[in-house]
């Protein structure tokens, strides 16, 4: 018995210690935000309440999006598991591609790190069982073991979209569009409910807001917007090298 009692104790423990360790880990990227800020469960509503009326419309939303979402959509959708700022490449241009601008591409994975980190502690305070939890027939493909409330995919692409419109303010609908679609599809795959989508839309202004108080975060991204410019001009060097050659 004390056997037993010993082995569950620091089977506790260990487990404890890794959970701590994940989150030191996790809170010591936070260099362009105050360790704890935004705080979701402070910002954020708290979702609809299992078995209310505003879950159970949330839900009938879910069911509704999931029956006529398409093959072809259920494969986009899919397809966006994992994201980058490079899914914003078709608005932005073909230059802005990996391996070819190392200072954006550097600042752009601490952005989308540190909204995910801030997200996934808000997801573990609230706790919202994800739709296919609650009705095991929506589940298709890989189930997430994470909470759904507020959707990673949302609060994510919404933060790299408004970092991105900085950075080319006059793509700023289309920049926007994309960034709001990576929410609203996990909806077509019923990975997330309506409500998880807007408070994600919602909680990524706060984040980049606090972003913004940061001279690391305004120092990155003049240094990605410089590299930007560059990039910019070699092409139009290239464009304009062109109709010369083929002249000569």
């Amino acid at each position: 018995m004390k056997t037993n009692l010993r082995t569950a104790a620091l089977t506790a423990l260990f487990t404890t210690t890794l959970f701590t360790t994940s989150v030191f880990a996790k809170e010591s990227e936070l260099t362009y935000l105050p360790s704890g800020q935004p705080e979701g469960s402070v910002f954020l509503p708290p979702p609809p309440l299992m078995g209310s009326v505003e879950q159970a419309t949330d839900m009938a939303a879910v069911v509704a999006v999931h029956a006529a979402c398409t093959t072809n959509e259920a494969a986009v959708a899919f397809s966006e598991k994992k994201f980058s700022v490079f899914t914003f490449t078709p608005v932005i241009g073909t230059f802005f591609q990996p391996g070819k601008l190392p200072k954006t591409e550097a600042f752009f994975e601490r952005v989308q790190t540190q909204a995910e980190t801030v997200t996934d502690r808000a997801k573990d305070f609230f706790q919202r069982p994800r739709p296919f939890t609650v009705d095991p027939s929506l589940g298709s493909g890989k189930l997430e073991k994470s909470f759904s409330y507020p959707s990673g995919h949302s609060t994510e692409g919404s933060v790299l979209a408004l970092v991105l419109c900085e950075l080319f303010p006059e793509k700023h609908d289309d920049i926007m569009v994309i960034g709001h679609n990576l929410g609203w599809h996990r909806v077509w795959i019923a990975r997330h409910y309506p409500t998880d989508i807007y408070a994600g839309r919602v909680f990524a202004q706060a984040i980049v807001r606090e972003m913004k108080n940061n001279l690391a975060f305004h120092r990155d991204l003049e240094e990605a917007r410089t590299e930007i410019e560059a990039a910019r001009q070699s092409l139009k060097a290239a464009a304009t090298a062109q109709p010369a050659a083929a002249a000569n």
